[in-house]
C-alpha cells in the first residue's frame, strides 16, 4: 500500500488522492505506476485526480531537491526526462475522462498535473502559480505547452515570467477551470462530476478527447478527415443504438461504454 498515493474504485470511477503536497521521488514513482494501471484496467470509464489537506499538489519536493543539488547538480534535473515526462504523458494518454478536484494550493508541476486533466473543480479561494522562475527554473510538466492552448501565448508569458499567485475564481474566469465550489465541497463535486462522466458514452468521450488532441494544429482538412472516421466508428456502437432509440423513446439513454 503507497503512503504517497491511494486509489479507491466506486462505479466505474477510478479515484487517485495524493497523499503528499509535494511531488517526491516517491509519489513521482507510484502517480505514474497508479495512472498506468487504470489505463490498463477496462473497468474504469473515469479518472479523478484530487490531493488532500490544504493543498493540491505544490511541485517539486524542495528539500528533496536541494539535497539532489547538493550531490550532483548537473544530474539533479535529469527527473525532468526520467520521471515528470513519462507521468505527464501517461495522463494524457488516459483513454476515459480525467476530472481533477483541485482542494487548495496548485504550482508548478502541480499545475501540470492539474492541466492534464480533461475537466478541473477548483476550492474557492485557493492559490495556483506556475512558481517555476521564482526558483530560477523556466517549466516543466508541458506547464508551458498547456497555458498556450488554454489561455493563449500572450498570458501564457505573463504567468511564467511573473509567476504572481491568482486564485480559482481568477483561473475559472480564464477557463484554466471549470467549476469553483467552496472547498468542502470539492471532491463531492468532483466525483458527482466524474460518476456522470463515467456513467456516458464511453467510446463517444475517447473520440471527443482524440480530436481535441490534435485540434489546435491539424488543418481544417484533417480535422474533417479525423471527425469523420471517429463518427463512422461511433455509429456501428451499441451506445449510439441506445442514445438514438432512447431519444425515440422518450426516455433516458442506459450507456454501458461499448
Amino acid at each position: 500500500m503507497s503512503d504517497t498515493v491511494s486509489r479507491d474504485d466506486a462505479a466505474g470511477v477510478a479515484t487517485l488522492t495524493l497523499l503528499r503536497p509535494g511531488l517526491s521521488h516517491a509519489l513521482r514513482t507510484d502517480l505514474l505506476a497508479a495512472v498506468e494501471d487504470v489505463s490498463a484496467d477496462e473497468s474504469v470509464r473515469a479518472v479523478l485526480i484530487t490531493g488532500t489537506g490544504r493543498a493540491f499538489c505544490v511541485g517539486q519536493d524542495l528539500a528533496e531537491h536541494l539535497e539532489s543539488l547538493k550531490g550532483d547538480a548537473a544530474t539533479s534535473l535529469d527527473v525532468v526526462v526520467d520521471e515528470y515526462n513519462p507521468l505527464i504523458l501517461a495522463l494524457s494518454a488516459l483513454r476515459v475522462p480525467v476530472v481533477v478536484g483541485i482542494n487548495g494550493a496548485c504550482a508548478g508541476a502541480g499545475l501540470g498535473i492539474a492541466l492534464a486533466g480533461d475537466l478541473r473543480v477548483a476550492a474557492s479561494g485557493s492559490k495556483f502559480t506556475t512558481a517555476f522562475t521564482g526558483v530560477a527554473l523556466s517549466s516543466d510538466s508541458a506547464l508551458a505547452w498547456r497555458l498556450v492552448h488554454s489561455i493563449g501565448a500572450s498570458r501564457a508569458a505573463q504567468l511564467l515570467l511573473t509567476p504572481d499567485p491568482f486564485t480559482a475564481e481568477t483561473a475559472e474566469e480564464w477557463g484554466l477551470v471549470h467549476r469553483v465550489v467552496p472547498a468542502e465541497r470539492v471532491l463531492e463535486d468532483a466525483r458527482a462530476l466524474a460518476t456522470r462522466l463515467a456513467s456516458g458514452p464511453t467510446a463517444a468521450f475517447r473520440a471527443v478527447k482524440t480530436v481535441l488532441a490534435t485540434a489546435a494544429t491539424d488543418s481544417l482538412e484533417e480535422t474533417l478527415a479525423l471527425e469523420a472516421d471517429l463518427q463512422a466508428g461511433l455509429g456501428r456502437t451499441a451506445d449510439h443504438l441506445e442514445a438514438v432509440t432512447a431519444f425515440l423513446e422518450k426516455r433516458a439513454p442506459e450507456f454501458t461504454g461499448r
